[in-house]
């Protein structure tokens, strides 16, 4: 009884809090706030997405950086030489490509006097071949050819010098080394003549056969 007694003091004592009622969220007031939201994401993402990348430069800036890369492979310095060794048969050609106005030297002495395309290629075809590289690249008349040939005939310089042509364009502009590689100027053409047999009168002919 002493027990129930306390409790009931108690309770009287304590004051009972009042619960305040929450106002309920107006639809103006939610469409504003979500407006609000709305706005500063847009502003943040698009403040994050046009004013830099993750390496720090701007669209812009990456597209020009580019472009001058384009550019200077392109256009390659006036003083450039770019240089490679082509290969066919037993001939060897060492090319040596410039910017200028189309020269083309073969077998120069050191005193700068060579044998032009005309006059070291007597054949049409021969000379289409040679030409084939830099007609396909686009560049017929932009560069300087001097060529060093030497070893085999006609046909395995014909093609030493349009692989080493071949590949000094490739060196120029990498753009450029997938169509040459499709069109075969970058392989190294390793076909050979067939070697004459003892007995016989060339690689496989062999002399007529007399019963009498």
């Amino acid at each position: 009884m002493a027990d129930e007694t306390v409790n009931e003091t108690e309770a009287e004592a304590t004051p009972a809090v009042e619960e305040t009622p929450v106002p309920a969220a107006t639809p103006e007031a939610t469409t504003a706030d979500d407006a609000a939201e709305g706005t500063s994401e847009g502003t943040s993402e698009g403040t994050s997405e046009g004013t830099s990348s993750e390496d720090g430069t701007t669209p812009a800036e990456a597209e020009a950086a580019l472009e001058a890369l384009k550019a200077r492979v392109a256009k390659p310095a006036k003083d450039a030489r770019y240089q490679a060794t082509g290969k066919r048969k037993r001939s060897v050609a060492r090319v040596i490509l410039t910017p200028g106005d189309g020269t083309f030297l073969i077998n120069a002495n050191g005193h700068g006097k060579g044998r032009t395309l005309e006059e070291y290629f007597d054949r049409t075809s021969d000379r289409s071949l040679v030409l084939e590289p830099l007609v396909a690249a686009g560049a017929v008349g932009a560069y300087n050819v001097f060529v060093r040939v030497h070893g085999g005939g006609n046909t395995g310089q014909t093609g030493a010098v349009r692989h080493g042509i071949s590949k000094a364009l490739a060196e120029i502009d990498p753009a450029l080394r997938t169509q040459l590689k499709g069109k075969g100027f970058l392989k190294v053409d390793t076909r050979q003549v067939e070697r004459k047999k003892a007995g016989l009168k060339k690689a496989r002919k062999k002399p007529q056969f007399s019963k009498r």
